[in-house]
């Protein structure tokens, strides 16, 4: 009996595994460089701040562009948030002490529900204004990495200061309004 030969294997010329490579590598390069062109950097103290409007529990709709000439304090916090809880009084303590005619204090509620949001702001006895980050766009612009996390953004809507984790005491957010503003 005579026995049949087995069929040739036929490979693909290395030419051609490494042209399929190069391109599979060229279009990888290619789409990253295309995701990343819709991220913007993390914002740097001494660059502008872009305007946004914040619209309070209360109703008041308030833009960063409307503050103009006065230093603002923006505060991320949540009703969650235990160490919010803790530099609540710290944050009521000096907005009744500032110049509120030139110091301006903006709290923003991060990822939470509007009424633990309210019964966080009414146990904690906050009057300065607040209001909810709808839909987080203001947590992105300010590539928020927690709460609470504060900036300061002087009278020309220049971020002027950073604070990642909470005020330890109302001097301590004294101290990085006046460091970082003048007042």
């Amino acid at each position: 009996m005579t026995e049949s030969p087995l069929p040739a294997r036929r490979f693909l010329p290395v030419w051609v595994i490494f042209t399929a490579g190069v391109i599979l590598l060229g279009f990888l390069i290619l789409l990253g460089m295309s995701l990343g062109k819709g991220q913007t950097q993390a914002l740097q103290v001494g660059s502008p701040v872009a305007d946004f409007s914040l619209t309070t529990f209360d109703g008041q709709t308030i833009a960063l562009s409307d503050l103009r000439g006065k230093t603002v304090l923006i505060n991320f916090w949540a009703s969650w948030c235990t160490t919010c809880t803790d530099e609540a009084a710290f944050l009521q303590q000096a907005w009744q002490q500032v110049n509120q005619q030139q110091v301006v204090f903006l709290g923003v509620d991060y990822a939470d529900t509007e009424a633990p949001a309210r019964a966080f702001l009414q146990a904690h006895g906050l009057t300065y204004p607040a209001g909810p980050d709808l839909g987080s766009a203001i947590s992105r612009q300010f590539h928020l990495t927690g709460v609470p996390e504060s900036y300061l953004i002087d009278g020309t809507g220049i971020l002027r200061g950073v604070r990642i984790g909470p005020f330890t005491s109302t001097q301590d957010l004294q101290s990085f309004i006046g460091q970082n503003s003048g007042n």
